[in-house]
């Protein structure tokens, strides 16, 4: 645990020692405001809640996460500088571990600053707080989910362009499998069950339920167990390279 809060430490600094991090604050904060108060039509609905603010959340995810991760690995594997990380007394597994939570750490910081958010619809009305937090939640799960398949992507590849490519098209996979569209064309002539086990591979379909303020343990295990799946297989990568 030590030498993980180490790492964690040492990216999580690095982050916010180039422009990167604050341009990445700056672009979030700003869609999550277009998207709310546009897109989602805030004030027109007339209703204190925020499903508009976390109904875009998958969607912003799905590109801004991946240039996040993509720079995980990728530039450490073009710089050279993995194989220093690799002769320190760290293993692999911490070494993955710690800059998983150093980059889920600054994702969490980012969708902490959109609390003027919840302050206005406070303001505003009388929203159910419990849903609202139940969704912050659901969102900073999510977004590790995604988080954890990038971070992999990235061990694979030294270009982080490539890295953010096939980041974006394995975490759309993962939200459309949940779509209507998707699951409507399933239902009309699959069994019942592959089309529920279609919708359990999907973010949207975990996300929307503990949007709605029920904090079901089966989703909390999706997400948990999806970060941990892809966090392995991130070792794997890892050890693989260092061998050949």
């Amino acid at each position: 645990m030590k030498n993980i809060t180490a790492i964690m430490k040492r990216e999580l600094y690095g982050y916010f020692t180039t422009p990167v991090a604050y341009v990445f604050i700056v672009v979030f904060l700003f869609l999550t405001g277009v998207f709310t108060f546009y897109l989602g039509s805030f004030y027109e609905r007339g209703q204190a809640d925020l499903d508009p603010f976390f109904r875009f959340h998958p969607w912003l995810y799905l590109f801004l996460i991946p240039a996040i991760a993509m720079r995980l690995w990728s530039e450490e594997r073009k710089s050279g500088t993995i194989e220093l990380l690799m002769t320190l007394p760290i293993s692999i597994g911490e070494a993955v571990t710690g800059k998983f939570l150093a980059a889920w750490c600054f994702t969490g910081i980012a969708l902490g600053l959109t609390f003027p958010i919840w302050i206005t619809v406070n303001y505003l009305g009388s929203p159910d707080n419990t849903v609202i937090m139940a969704s912050y939640l659901g969102s900073f799960l999510m977004a590790g989910g995604f988080l954890a398949i990038g971070s992999c992507i990235s061990a694979v590849t030294r270009s982080q362009v490539i890295a953010f490519v096939i980041s974006v098209v394995i975490c759309f996979l993962f939200v459309l499998s949940g779509f209507p569209l998707v699951l409507d064309f399933f239902q009309g002539w699959a069994p019942h069950v592959l089309v529920d086990a279609i919708a359990s591979f999907s973010f949207l379909t975990h996300f929307d339920s503990i949007k709605k303020g029920v904090i079901d343990l089966r989703d909390v295990i999706y997400f948990t167990t999806l970060i941990a799946f892809w966090l392995y297989a991130n070792v794997v990568v890892i050890d693989s390279r260092k061998a050949s």
